[in-house]
């Protein structure tokens, strides 16, 4: 099954849905935000660098069936970030064709439980929808907020990884029911 764009899920707070152009400026502050991406690649993103992931978010639907949704506001429409699955070809044996949850949101969306919310959508998603025995996902050893998220989410621990200059943590999850 391929499915070429993000269908609109709604959570008690949110509406994930397909990207749009117009959340690129938004997606752009939350990539350009050093504390962002202290956990996801250390650094904030230049706008053309913004604009490629940007893309990518978009591009992985038509060729996986599965990529990331925006993550809307359901009160007041604000974009808050971005949630999904994805195959980055990262060259980790222990993901390697396994669909990889991530998630990365705006200050304005950290600690309210957005990103738990959220993340619990998209596998409920995927276990009604994708073929995949489990999903994993990788997180920065010092990220406490993702690991929660993660454990919370029905993630466990599979272990620690060298990836690039450092070591990450690898989460599994086994497809419900």
């Amino acid at each position: 099954m391929t499915i070429a764009t993000a269908p609109t899920i709604l959570t008690e707070r949110t509406i994930l849905r397909a990207h749009r152009h117009g959340d690129f400026e938004r997606f752009a502050q939350i990539w350009g935000d050093a504390e962002v991406t202290r956990f996801v690649g250390g650094v904030p993103l230049p706008r053309g660098d913004a604009w490629t992931r940007f893309l990518r978010a978009v591009g992985l639907w038509p060729i996986m069936g599965y990529g990331y949704w925006a993550v809307e506001d359901r009160g007041d429409g604000r974009y808050l970030g971005l949630v999904g699955l994805a195959e980055l070809e990262r060259g980790i044996p222990a993901i390697a064709g396994v669909p990889e949850a991530g998630w990365v949101f705006g200050p304005d969306a950290h600690g309210r439980g957005i990103a738990s919310e959220t993340v619990g959508a998209i596998i409920g998603w995927a276990d009604a929808n994708l073929p995949d025995p489990e999903t994993c996902c990788i997180i920065d050893t010092e990220n406490a907020a993702s690991i929660r998220v993660a454990e919370k989410t029905g993630f466990v621990l599979a272990g620690p990884e060298d990836y690039r200059d450092g070591r990450i943590l690898v989460f599994r999850r086994p497809r419900a029911g």
